[in-house]
């Protein structure tokens, strides 16, 4: 499982998938959201806007497994 820290609120799917060095660009969300199965905390969807809290659970083709944490400003 990959973390990812966030000082932030929440945060977007797509910006997720950037951040997890899953896709390159923002540009590529959308094509790759539409292409790969995805889960967030074990129900489907596809939308690149979709807001992630700390505590999600993001899973990409039953393969790939991304947890969304808080992480200190500091």
């Amino acid at each position: 499982m990959k973390n990812i820290g966030i000082t932030s609120e929440y945060i977007t799917l797509g910006q997720l998938l950037k951040f997890a060095d899953v896709i390159q660009n923002g540009g590529e969300a959308k094509f790759f959201l539409s292409t790969n199965k995805i889960w967030v905390n074990q129900l489907p969807d596809n939308r690149r806007g979709r807001k992630l809290y700390p505590g999600d659970v993001v899973d990409i083709n039953r393969k790939v497994v991304i947890e969304v944490q808080k992480k200190d400003e500091n």
